[in-house]
């Protein structure tokens, strides 16, 4: 039975593990060149599989096709018999060249597009672009959750500074803070130095690490292929081409190995090593959103949940993923 996190300090439980949605968005919008798109029915596929593996939230983003992420999401969910209020769906307003008002004029789409099927979390998916303050954004999210029209109130990107403001901010409204949607891994551990795990904890707010898997290299298939690399998404292949260069894979072959020694034990892969450690190390504050193209993938993610790292594994997989 996997052990429930509470989202924040509201009453939405969360399992540590969700499905990341980016790649329901459709050809047509950017994030093709970030990550492999799919349709419908393999879209399907995956949140069965994520289901099955008992996992209980799914997280989207107008930014994903606008819209068309959401839709997909819906669609599948309904195509395996769940029902809205049976899972929780996250979703995120896009602040770029847009008021705080198009907060309120847009949940509608939100709704509209998730089908019947309520935003249990709505974020504000970066903390700059918008041509309102960071109040004003707060504000109209506050009001949508008074109105009845969202559960809860989070933040995606926010440094610490801006972690402190949003929560004082809601506070004022008589709202909490729910999450704060960052990157965090085992090769990008910035919170740990950056202030925002601890003022994560101190505020009650959950951290929902997106990227857990770096991009696929968490899981060890370009260390056994560099050749793969060139195959990769072209914002992927830009913005990983330290990472994934000959000196790169070098650097980061110990930890793959070390995670490949664990998962053999245990028998499993190097990913649920990799997600596990993510979900242990920081305890119940950190939740994580990988992405899946596969029923397998999303299998993979969901049994990670199942792990259960020692103290000392967790300290070894530590270390040399500082180096």
């Amino acid at each position: 039975m996997v052990k429930m996190r509470r989202l924040g300090k509201t009453d939405i439980e969360l399992t540590p593990i969700g499905l990341g949605c980016m790649q329901f968005a459709g050809t047509a919008n950017i994030t093709r060149l970030i990550i492999r798109p799919i349709d419908q029915e393999p879209a399907t596929a995956v949140v069965r599989a994520a289901l099955d593996g008992g996992v209980n939230w799914f997280d989207t983003a107008e930014m994903y096709g606008g819209g068309r992420s959401e839709e997909v999401l819906a669609t599948a969910l309904k195509a395996c018999g769940v029902r809205p209020g049976q899972v929780s769906v996250a979703t995120k307003w896009t602040p770029t060249g847009r008021t705080a008002a198009s907060i309120t004029r847009t949940i509608g789409d939100r709704l509209r597009h998730l089908g019947g099927f309520p935003v249990d979390l709505h974020q504000i998916h970066m903390p700059t672009g918008s041509l309102s303050s960071i109040p004003a954004q707060l504000k109209a999210m506050a009001g949508l959750l008074k109105a009845g029209r969202i559960r809860s109130v989070g933040v995606s990107n926010f440094a610490a500074r801006q972690l402190e403001l949003a929560h004082r901010v809601l506070a004022s409204e008589g709202v909490t803070l729910a999450a704060n949607q960052v990157h965090i891994s085992l090769l990008h551990r910035n919170v740990e130095r950056d202030g925002v795990l601890e003022t994560a904890r101190r505020l009650g707010v959950t951290l929902i690490a997106y990227s857990p898997l770096e991009g696929g290299l968490l899981t060890g298939r370009f260390h056994d292929d560099p050749a793969l690399a060139r195959t990769a998404p072209v914002m992927r292949r830009f913005f990983g081409r330290k990472e994934l260069s000959a000196a790169g894979l070098a650097r980061t072959r110990p930890l793959i190995d070390e995670l490949r020694a664990i998962g053999q034990a245990y028998g499993v892969s190097v990913s649920q090593v990799a997600l596990n450690w993510l979900i242990t190390r920081y305890g119940d504050t950190v939740v994580a959103i990988p992405g899946a193209s596969k029923p397998g993938q999303a299998a993979a993610a969901a049994g990670a949940m199942g792990l259960r790292l020692t103290d000392a594994e967790v300290g070894k997989l530590d270390a040399l993923s500082l180096r």
